[in-house]
């Protein structure tokens, strides 16, 4: 680590500006609530199942529970004073400020995130309750603080605007290892036996423990960095701690493995089926598993002392490993400005929390309901907006560096062969299964430069991806069947609705390096085809996938592009006619903004001549 202590500005105008901005950080917000359509706007469509009657004891998971926290989790303003506005001062990026690049990120906006507003609208029609197992995560302080019921947000005059902030600061930063480990703050061990819940801890779904008592932690020793005494407060916290397990990928898992507590493997049914109403299922293992993206990490060659040489994602590291190297990479930087002090690290994470969400952060300032948040008092855009600016920046560069592909061209047999190499540390793409695709778009020239074949077409203009014999498209279909598909009078087959899906009809996602299929078939995540898991698909040890095109013979040249599209059209009008006023929102945002318009992962082309447009070809 280099150390460097500069002063901005002198002690005392440091604590006045400090003490004013705490002041008007903490006036109230203005109360924020989804589900407000505009005046004048046409009535919703109503949902359209049989809504299965579950109550809050089928969504429990073990862990710190609601309203048994001492100290109330601190909103993420009050950290904005010291982690924000000072990197103009230093000739640093001004996203390498954790509470800025924090803010850019799709955690901050997890909780305004309208797709996810919409879906959790579907979740609650089809299963009472539903939503207090999703907001766990999307909303996390509102769930520690007591403020969710009946599958919904309390709202509140005050702490609204504050829950609405999604995956926020003293969350994660008051996060306890739920295994021992020496290395560990000595509270742990007192904290994780005073739970009220004797369920035995497991990984994923939610589940976290959290200090109850205001201790910050993080990855690093800050009161040796700053020569402070061990029993130096972090402000209006009682003590800040260093714990390992802020960098471990452990600690993303929590949310980032998640299985559906409402159905369990029925082996006498031979799928998975609906628990019994009213009492609580808490096995991991025998669950219906929604997202494995911590599993497919856990599983792959990422997950080694070494790691895999991807400089790409790294920043100051070659070789990353755990989740943190690439999501929160290392950059040389102030994490703080601790009244115009400010201490420079060559190992500081950056907050950016970087995915491939782009689209979410360019509707959000649009928003009938949230747009005011970007907005200053003269109704420009603020700092935040500038921050998911940034974030879509990011997104995009980590969208190029996630895969590469490559051609070959055979003219004696016209078969084109294109591979998609994933370069990431999980499926590609991975995460929340609906709506998510890449494909591969082809297009063949003859020698006149006309067009005369093309595969994976779209339409800017009305957000159709035409689906002709040849499209790969790279995509995980869940779906209903059996005893399910009866109770909520659906048919079977793949579906949209989350929280109801009890089997996978398609997933041809390309594994990490280091895929072994029974590994990854133990956790949930094998490839499937037709509905069964299929061992073939990608061979142990494969993280690539080949596409053969068989080509017309005038074709002498060509380009492939490889693109990434976070919602569906499909997807946006099953919300819209399923999601209630949340999904009317969705839909009005869609059809105003580019339509979750695809984003060019890479590009090749073929043949004699080269043609690589810098844009995708679309047919509007």
């Amino acid at each position: 680590m280099n150390r460097t202590i500069s002063l901005l500005f002198p002690a005392a105008a440091g604590l006045i500006f400090s003490l004013l901005l705490v002041a008007l950080l903490a006036a109230p917000f203005p109360p924020q609530s989804a589900q407000a359509l505009p005046p004048g706007h046409p009535p919703v469509n109503a949902a359209s199942i049989n809504q299965i009657p579950t109550t809050p004891l089928d969504f429990f998971q073990p862990g710190t529970q609601p309203n048994t926290i001492t100290d109330a989790i601190d909103p993420p303003d009050n950290c904005k004073d010291c982690h924000a506005n000072y990197s103009s001062q230093l000739n640093q990026p001004a996203d390498y400020e954790p509470w800025t690049g924090w803010q850019g990120s799709m955690m901050a906006q997890a909780g305004r995130d309208p797709v996810f507003l919409a879906a959790l609208a579907v979740a609650n029609n089809d299963a009472a309750n539903a939503g207090d197992f999703c907001l766990r995560c999307h909303m996390p302080r509102a769930f520690f603080d007591g403020r969710i019921a009946n599958g919904q947000l309390i709202t509140d005059p005050v702490e609204t605007a504050h829950d609405l902030e999604g995956v926020q600061c003293e969350v994660c930063h008051r996060l306890v290892d739920p295994v021992a480990d020496p290395a560990n703050p000595s509270r742990d061990p007192a904290i994780i036996a005073a739970l009220t819940s004797t369920v035995a801890i497991t990984s994923g779904n939610a589940v976290m423990i959290l200090d109850p008592e205001d201790y910050r932690r993080g990855p690093f020793d800050v009161n040796a960095d700053w020569d402070r005494p061990a029993s130096f407060p972090h402000f209006a916290a009682q003590g800040t701690l260093q714990s390992p397990y802020h960098q471990e990928s452990a600690l993303c898992g929590a949310c980032h493995d998640i299985s559906n507590p409402l159905l369990s493997w029925d082996d006498g049914l031979g799928e998975y089926a609906l628990n019994p109403i009213g009492s609580p299922f808490t096995d991991t293992a025998k669950m219906f598993p929604l997202e494995r993206t911590y599993s497919e990490w856990r599983l792959s060659a990422y997950n080694s002392p070494q790691g895999i040489y991807a400089p790409q994602f790294g920043g100051n590291k070659s070789y990353v490993s755990t989740c943190q190297d690439c999501h929160m990479r290392d950059v040389t930087g102030a994490a703080a400005n601790f009244f115009g002090n400010t201490l420079t690290r060559t190992d500081m994470p950056l907050h950016d929390l970087t995915g491939a969400n782009t689209w979410v952060p360019q509707i959000l300032p649009q928003h009938p309901v949230f747009s005011a948040t970007f907005k200053d008092s003269s109704g420009q855009p603020n700092s935040r907006a500038a921050a998911l600016e940034d974030g879509i920046i990011r997104a995009r560069a980590m969208l190029q560096n996630a895969a590469s592909l490559s051609t070959r061209y055979d003219e004696a047999t016209n078969q084109l062969t294109v591979r998609v190499t994933n370069q990431t540390g999980h499926k590609l793409p991975t995460g929340y299964p609906e709506g998510r695709r890449i494909w591969l778009q082809v297009e063949g020239y003859d020698s006149d430069g006309n067009l005369i074949y093309s595969s994976g077409a779209y339409n800017n203009a009305t957000g159709d991806l035409t689906l002709d014999a040849d499209i790969k498209v790279y995509e995980i279909l869940p779906g209903v069947t059996g005893t399910v598909a009866t109770a909520v009078s659906l048919p079977p087959g793949p579906t949209f609705h989350f929280a109801l899906n009890n089997t996978v009809f398609k997933d041809n996602r390309i594994p990490p390096r280091g895929y072994n299929y029974a590994a990854f078939a133990a956790a949930g995540a094998a490839p499937v085809t037709n509905a069964a898991p299929d061992p073939a698909r990608y061979a142990d040890g494969q993280y690539w996938d080949d596409t053969i095109y068989t080509l017309p013979p005038q074709v002498v040249s060509g380009v492939v592009r490889l693109l990434y599209q976070t919602s569906s059209k499909e997807y946006i009008e099953f919300l819209q006619a399923e999601g209630g006023a949340d999904g009317q929102i969705l839909y009005d945002l869609w059809q105003a903004s580019n339509r979750s318009a695809p984003e060019l992962m890479a590009v090749a082309g073929f043949g004699h001549e080269i043609y690589l447009p810098l844009i995708h070809r679309t047919t509007d």
